[in-house]
């Protein structure tokens, strides 16, 4: 019975397909991490980008923070 819990436990010891799931397990989380920043920092840049290209769009205007109708932003 002591050998066959002695070589259960040199056959776990020796199993890395646990060990590689979590690697890859943490290397996907700080993946999302760096994306999840990136986005938070260069989120207002891209936002007022595509709120120009609107504008643009719409008859070349321009967009404006301040304009617009309710003058909360928008085309002027």
């Amino acid at each position: 019975m002591r050998s066959f819990f002695s070589n259960l436990a040199t056959r776990l010891r020796r199993d890395q397909r646990g060990a590689t799931a979590v690697e890859y397990g943490i290397m996907v989380s700080l993946i999302a991490v760096v994306i999840i920043v990136a986005v938070t920092l260069l989120g207002s840049n891209i936002n007022k980008t595509f709120q120009d290209v609107a504008c643009s769009v719409q008859g070349g205007k321009t967009f404006s923070a301040t304009g617009g109708a309710d003058g909360k932003g928008g085309c002027v």
